[in-house]
């Protein structure tokens, strides 16, 4: 399964999550307004490497590239708001992806939906 594909199957099985691009590359929404993913498959800026951008709960962004600059980064325009990067070249932790794009829509998606989130049975892509 491709890159978009693997991260689409994760994004679109949160509740009331669209799809659709910003700033030419996939991005994922909340009640089709509020970003919480974005992938940029063929890089973006100075990155040349395939990652995603997402919204990450308090701390983690410093904790995760400290614990391991090599996969995760501090991604340019949003992350001074907290958010994540994540390297996606080489392999892939895919239940890893899943938790971080579940953390990020519990960072975004309002209370009920998180309730709704947490009340259905984990399955990780």
């Amino acid at each position: 399964m491709q890159l978009l594909d693997r991260v689409r199957v994760i994004c679109l099985a949160l509740p009331e999550v669209t799809e659709r691009p910003s700033h030419g590359s996939p991005t994922w929404f909340v009640r089709d307004k509020s970003v919480f993913v974005t992938l940029h498959a063929d890089g973006h800026h100075h990155n040349d490497f395939p990652h995603l951008w997402c919204a990450a709960p308090p701390g983690a962004q410093a904790e995760l590239t400290a614990a391991d600059s090599a996969r995760f980064f501090r991604p340019p325009y949003v992350g001074g708001r907290g958010w994540l990067g994540v390297r996606l070249d080489g392999a892939v932790d895919w239940t890893e992806i899943d938790e971080l794009c579940r953390d990020a829509y519990r960072e975004i998606a309002p209370k009920r939906l998180v309730t709704l989130l947490d009340a259905a049975p984990d399955e990780p892509a």
